[in-house]
């Protein structure tokens, strides 16, 4: 079952650009050339996003190519389909790399396992709830990314599609 979901880079030093465009196309087993912008949010970076169709999974395949370069700021997002649920991945330098599952609106979707592993840490003193609760949403992505996503405005999407 195909899906379809956007990545976005939004920044990445320009010696890193060829790379990234490489192991996108690895993924999706076509040729990809992004249209990158200077970033104003980070000077002397790059930004471009892609719009990609492929296998329900390929998210997590791009999130894994991009994951092991530090400076790269990125996000990769994948409608859910008949066989899926959407998924969200989120990476930073500075906290690495969250990951979602998203429903049919957007909505973060906790497993049960995840918030009871926070309702214990925050039973045993070792975080509060609202912090954990926070982190399973993604939050501190999400404001660390933010200013990153505002400066992406109008910036132009190209459509792919993976190869099957």
């Amino acid at each position: 079952m195909t899906t379809r979901g956007v990545l976005y880079v939004h920044s990445a030093p320009r010696a890193l650009c060829p790379h990234i465009e490489w192991a996108i196309a690895g993924v999706l087993g076509v040729r990809v050339t992004l249209d990158w912008i200077r970033q104003p949010a980070a000077p002397s970076t790059w930004r471009a996003e892609i719009s990609w169709q492929g296998q329900a999974g390929t998210a997590s395949k791009l999130a894994s190519a991009l994951r092991g370069w530090h400076l790269l700021r990125f996000e990769v997002t994948a409608e859910p389909c008949a066989t899926a649920e959407g998924e969200r991945y989120s990476s930073t330098p500075e906290l690495g790399i969250f990951h979602a599952v998203t429903g049919i609106h957007g909505d973060i979707l906790i497993p049960e396992d995840r918030l009871r592993a926070a309702l214990g840490r925050a039973s045993r003193g070792e975080s509060d709830l609202a912090t954990e609760v926070t982190r399973l949403l993604g939050k501190p992505w999400d404001d660390e990314l933010e200013s990153f996503r505002y400066a992406g405005e109008g910036a132009p999407v190209r459509w792919l599609h993976q190869v099957v």
